[in-house]
């Protein structure tokens, strides 16, 4: 039958992750920022942005190849924390504030995983939403 060839490429720690492209030096120079953890059963995102609120850098656990029900475990909240960490260190950023919504499994953990880059956390907020009963119900039908 012939040999089998075995094609190696580019590997990664986890197969079927692809591999963060963080640039080794960043255009902007920002010393404080907030970041934003959006945490749902499905997924996982953050975002980072500036004092002011402009955008920085964004991932989440389906852009880093996360399919499924994996996209919203703790395992790669994690990996996405790490992503936003090194962008942020790559921008000379020293302390964030976090602001946290939603109720996924992933909140504490993406968390974990961006300060294990080294930045500080000065506040964590909570800003989930909570409904305060919602508009009126329909009516009962009657047969």
């Amino acid at each position: 039958m012939g040999k089998k060839r075995i094609v190696k490429t580019g590997e990664t720690e986890e197969p079927g992750v692809k591999a963060p492209a963080v640039s080794a030096v960043s255009k902007k120079k920002v010393d404080t920022g907030m970041l934003f953890v959006e945490s749902t059963y499905n997924n996982t995102k953050l975002v980072l942005t500036d004092n002011k609120g402009n955008v920085l850098a964004t991932s989440s656990s389906g852009s880093i190849g996360f399919k499924g029900a994996k996209k919203g475990t703790p395992f790669a909240a994690a990996k996405v924390g790490e992503i936003v960490g090194g962008k942020a260190s790559a921008m000379g950023m020293k302390e964030v504030a976090v602001v946290v919504r939603g109720v996924g499994s992933g909140r504490e953990s993406g968390i974990r995983g961006f300060i294990s880059k080294g930045i500080n956390i000065t506040s964590i907020k909570d800003a989930t939403p909570v409904p305060h009963n919602g508009p009126k119900p329909k009516k009962p039908r009657r047969v």
